[in-house]
């Protein structure tokens, strides 16, 4: 679903009710928790963590204007969506989350190359997140990102 917001607490705002609960935990969590020097704003229509420029001046893919995304949040339709880059081009984080997950969710994980769809609010795993948001610096995943997807 798309909304117009300037911020991730406006995005929050505009969400169903029963959306606002664990999207503020979800955010809140990410920002407490993210790699020194990462900002939050907004990307891509959602409440986005990344690499700002002032740290990665030459941006994100083949458009040098946007900051390097790292993580994202987005309320769709049937889901919360949580995407981390570092899980799509890492594959030793990629198996490690993928191997956790059953130890902190009754439901079975669903998942694409980033992103973790959560069909359950109530299942959210919120300490697995927040050590998942450890694994990884930004300096490791600008050289990961330069190493084997801007090439």
């Amino acid at each position: 679903m798309q909304y117009k917001a300037d911020s991730p607490e406006d995005y929050i705002s505009q969400l169903p009710e029963e959306r606002k609960a664990p999207m503020t935990k979800l955010h809140n969590l990410i920002k407490d928790n993210m790699p020194k020097g990462l900002e939050s704003g907004m990307g891509y229509g959602m409440p986005a963590y990344f690499v700002p420029k002032s740290i990665y001046a030459p941006g994100y893919h083949c458009k040098p204007f946007p900051p390097l995304p790292f993580m994202n949040l987005a309320s769709q339709k049937n889901f919360i969506a949580f995407y981390h880059m570092g899980l799509y081009a890492k594959k030793e984080l990629y198996d490690w989350f993928v191997s956790e997950y059953p130890k902190h969710a009754k439901y079975k994980l669903d998942m694409g190359k980033s992103c973790v769809r959560f069909k359950k609010a109530d299942d959210i795993p919120y300490n697995l997140i927040k050590e998942l948001l450890g694994k990884m610096t930004i300096e490791e995943w600008i050289e990961i990102y330069e190493s084997t997807i801007k090439k």
